[in-house]
């Protein structure tokens, strides 16, 4: 920890090297006591500023928003299934109904937590955040939430509670939420760190050590 409190930003890689340096570590001995520190809570990794896509068309191609694409892809595969595959065609049926699942379960929710909280969900858990396990909690419950929401509201209208109303409020829903939540990840990239929330920490190769005081061993 010696080495972190002298210089509070380091790469990964200087990292290591200094605890090769100093403790006579191998690379990998040095990298587990990182990912050991990292678990505990006493290190933060965040992704370096500079590799950051400063324009959304560049956010847009980066591997950042492979989320934002996936979720696109599936509810569009889903309006797809839905539409063309009729209700008695065996097997292509058992595609739909996974597609309608995640469609239903899923695809709104996290969408809605994306837009809402872009980087990271702030409830801490013990010592560590589990950002994935937060974020899957909150997906499948404000689907739950949200879902109901939207057949109560075309109960009122004139389309009704049917099939295809339903497909394309959800997936104007989950397109909506998504790309809010691709813009306000991007513009958070953008931001000088210290007015940042928080960061992810998994989507870079060069990534920048952070020594967290409040959990800092004397």
């Amino acid at each position: 920890m010696q080495a972190v409190r002298e210089e509070h930003h380091l790469t990964v890689r200087q990292l290591a090297a200094r605890l090769r340096e100093e403790y006579g570590l191998t690379e990998k001995e040095a990298v587990s006591e990182i990912l050991a520190l990292q678990s505990y809570g006493s290190l933060r990794l965040e992704e370096d500023p500079l590799n950051r896509p400063v324009t959304i068309s560049g956010y847009l191609r980066s591997f950042r928003s492979i989320w934002y694409w996936l979720t696109v892809g599936l509810a569009a595969a889903t309006a797809l299934a839905v539409f063309a595959i009729p209700e008695g065609l065996y097997p292509l049926v058992y595609a739909r109904y996974v597609l309608g699942s995640i469609f239903i379960l899923w695809l709104p929710g996290y969408s809605f937590i994306k837009a809402l909280f872009p980087t990271r969900v702030p409830v801490p858990t013990g010592k560590r955040e589990l950002d994935g396990v937060e974020r899957i909690a909150l997906s499948a419950g404000m689907s739950l939430v949200l879902v109901p929401l939207v057949g109560l509201l075309l109960n009122y209208t004139p389309w009704g509670i049917r099939l295809t109303p339903v497909t394309l409020s959800l997936f104007a829903l989950t397109i909506t939420f998504a790309t809010a939540g691709l813009l306000r990840e991007q513009a958070a990239g953008r931001m000088p760190e210290e007015k940042q929330i928080e960061q992810d920490s998994s989507l870079s190769l060069t990534l920048h050590v952070t020594l967290l005081r409040d959990h800092a061993q004397p």
